[in-house]
């Protein structure tokens, strides 16, 4: 074993002793450890080091977490859950009571407990599994919805503000830093076309008309735990919690989970939003968030599948003009073909926007009293 990991992990306060450990390459942006324990009756540890180059104040990340789990540990303590370890991440802290500690200057380290018996999946495969996705992030935004005290940190500042990429997006076609322009006209046209009405949600927001929640803002079906039945445990990666609208929840699960080809995929005719799971992930999200969501963001929801494929679009595009500084690239165009098929993606869902307003309407009048 490397004498680091277990250096670390017994700056901790940990129970049991360490067996082994073993990297979990499933993430993007966080290295992640499981470390097992030789005794039985002791928990296994997830031990991560904080990509502290996109989260640039560990210290608030860490106290956003805090707030967070303890906030739904309470509210399941009141419920009189029997399982909370397994339906909550329960973070574990450093021997000199914070929540993090550091290996070397810049380099940054965290402990949870880690879940047993859970597992989660990669693609929503069935409307089944699209309505207990959405279902958990609706209840995930219930249980938050009384959270007190001051707004969370943003982790990660205007990540979901439309306005600004769109910003992002004017200055890189002024400077053209790499005459890329002449290749993307149509592309340039289609994002520009849309810009106004994109904006729809920031401007509600400055209305008053949409309500400021607590949002996962990363809602990908793997960040779902289910036990060994399938059943709903709990919503994991909690970096981007922060202060935002349902939208950023409801509009970039619907983009992640119900294209029916790949983000990046270079056949654009594979490329749709597939109605049926549009449909199971929206009855579970209204489902789980029916306590909490207003008429106002319930109407917004199928705008908000079309704003997040239009953003990661816009996001794609940027990148490819200013000569793909951001994202990692597999070939000299990938970024242009990402941006090809989440264009194709937003436009699968304008054709389809009319039933998905239906279905959305059709949900909510069912599930919420106050709906109108």
């Amino acid at each position: 074993m490397e004498t680091n990991i277990i250096t670390l992990i017994h700056q901790f306060a940990i129970e049991g002793t360490c067996l082994d450990f073993e990297p979990i390459k499933s993430g993007h942006i966080n290295d992640t450890y499981l470390i097992r324990t030789i005794e039985s009756d002791k928990p296994d540890y997830i031990l991560q080091k904080i990509n502290n180059s996109i989260f640039l104040n560990v210290a608030e990340l860490q106290n956003n977490i805090v707030r967070v789990t303890s906030h739904i540990r309470a509210k399941l303590a009141l419920e009189n859950s029997s399982n909370i370890d397994q339906r909550v991440i329960t973070l574990v802290p450093a021997k000199d009571e914070a929540w993090y500690c550091q290996s070397s200057p810049g380099s940054f380290w965290r402990v949870m407990k880690f879940i047993k018996d859970s597992h989660s999946y990669d693609q929503l495969s069935s409307q089944e599994l699209a309505f207990k996705a959405g279902k958990a992030f609706g209840e995930f935004g219930a249980l938050l919805a009384d959270l007190p005290g001051k707004p969370l940190y943003d982790t990660i500042k205007d990540f979901h503000n439309i306005e600004w990429r769109l910003q992002q997006f004017s200055e890189a076609l002024k400077s053209n830093p790499v005459n890329r322009i002449s290749m993307v006209g149509e592309e340039i046209k289609s994002i520009q076309e849309r810009a106004d009405e994109m904006c729809l949600v920031q401007k509600l927001g400055r209305e008053g008309k949409l309500p400021k929640r607590i949002v996962h803002c990363d809602t990908k079906i793997n960040n779902v735990l289910f036990d060994k039945s399938d059943n709903i445990l709990c919503v994991i990666d909690l970096d981007t919690v922060m202060t935002g609208y349902v939208s950023s929840d409801f509009g970039d699960a619907i983009r992640t989970g119900t294209n029916t080809g790949a983000e990046d995929d270079p056949d654009l005719e594979k490329v749709s939003m597939n109605l049926e799971l549009f449909q199971g992930f929206a009855e579970g999200y209204i489902t789980g968030g029916a306590s909490f969501l207003t008429t106002a963001e319930i109407s917004i929801l199928p705008f908000s599948a079309k704003l997040f494929a239009y953003m990661q679009a816009v996001r794609f595009l940027t990148d490819f003009i200013n000569g793909d500084t951001y994202y990692k690239i597999h070939s000299p165009y990938h970024n242009l073909q990402r941006t090809k098929a989440q264009l194709k993606l937003l436009f699968s869902m304008e054709d389809q926007y009319p039933a998905m307003c239906e279905i959305v309407n059709k949900v909510a009048k069912e599930k919420c009293m106050n709906y109108a």
